[in-house]
């Protein structure tokens, strides 16, 4: 069992909560970062450090060390945390210079993302709704499967999902309202026919909710946490009987997110669409700051080829016959 937190003890404490407070002054939500931090705090305490200058290039190397991460995205996402930390630490004059010497680790060649398709999805959810109850979880199968079909159908991020209340589903104008995402944005999800029946009659299923009620929760008022719907798809997984191609990652639950994108561009393409005249309208309903951020959701599938690949040779003989565009 984890100790309990009873805020920062080391030599650097203040330093930490100030930091963390002028990072949320900008609209960042820093609650991974602040995992982080809380770490360090520990190490630095039973290292017995007193003062912010003892704390060494050998001491954060051993830090570092000491919480073990085997992918180098995930080290280096530590390892930024730290340097900007302590390079903040420096403009502000608490440190002569940085501390932390360490090198990011060179990246590996990433493996490509499982992407479900629509029969994939659909195994999924109604995978999901069978999970049977048990004396902390009542409707598990719906509820679930309600998730995973917002996920995939919605783009909608985990920690979204999460948070979704009761006020938030608008089944008038089919529309829902997330709150509070990243850089402290709220944003307007628009869905269909199918997803506004499929959301009716899981309510109807949980019964008469106060507004601010979670619209998934287990009971005592609390949503269920991203965690816990994240293990729970992982759970799922195995009964999936998913083929991966060789060179693919295992599925997550983010990659529902990206199936989502990358579903989207396709049907563009599909009916005649300019992808590049509708980015932004993607950007926008995944909540993204711009489409570059959603760039990285739009992985190059065969089909995607093939559409952009008829296209091109469509484009290429209007051409050549001397037709102006």
């Amino acid at each position: 069992m984890r100790p309990r937190w009873m805020g920062y003890k080391s030599c650097i404490a203040a330093e930490i909560a100030a930091f963390l407070s002028y990072k949320r002054a900008l609209s960042r939500k820093f609650d991974t970062e602040e995992s982080v931090f809380r770490l360090l705090d520990r190490y630095l305490s039973a290292c017995g450090v007193n003062d912010p200058v003892d704390i060494t290039p050998s001491l954060l190397d051993a830090f570092l060390a000491s919480r073990p991460r085997v992918r180098p995205r995930s080290y280096n996402h530590l390892l930024g945390v730290i340097r900007g930390f302590f390079f903040w630490m420096v403009q502000q004059g608490s440190l002569d210079c940085s501390p932390v010497l360490a090198s990011p680790r060179r990246a590996t060649a990433r493996k490509a993302l499982f992407l479900f398709g629509p029969a994939e999805a659909k195994t999924l959810l109604e995978t999901a709704e069978h999970l049977p109850d048990n004396n902390a979880a009542i409707l598990r199968g719906p509820t679930y499967s309600m998730i995973f079909a917002l996920l995939y159908g919605l783009g909608l991020r985990v920690g979204e999902a999460s948070r979704l209340c009761r006020k938030d589903v608008d089944l008038d104008r089919n529309l829902l309202v997330v709150r509070q995402t990243k850089f402290a944005k709220n944003r307007l999800v628009p869905f269909g026919p199918r997803m506004a029946e499929r959301l009716s009659t899981y309510m109807d299923e949980r019964g008469i909710m106060p507004p601010d009620a979670p619209l998934f929760s287990f009971g005592r008022g609390r949503p269920i946490h991203p965690c816990t719907i994240s293990q729970t798809f992982h759970h799922v997984l195995p009964l999936l009987k998913l083929t991966i191609p060789p060179g693919t990652s295992p599925p997550r639950v983010h990659d529902l997110r990206h199936a989502f994108a990358t579903r989207t561009l396709l049907r563009w393409y599909q009916s005649g669409v300019d992808p590049a005249s509708r980015l932004m309208h993607l950007s926008t309903f995944l909540g993204h700051v711009s489409p570059s951020s959603t760039a990285v959701y739009l992985t190059i599938t065969h089909d995607l080829l093939q559409e952009a690949s008829a296209r091109f040779q469509s484009l290429g003989a209007t051409v050549l016959k001397g037709v102006t565009i």
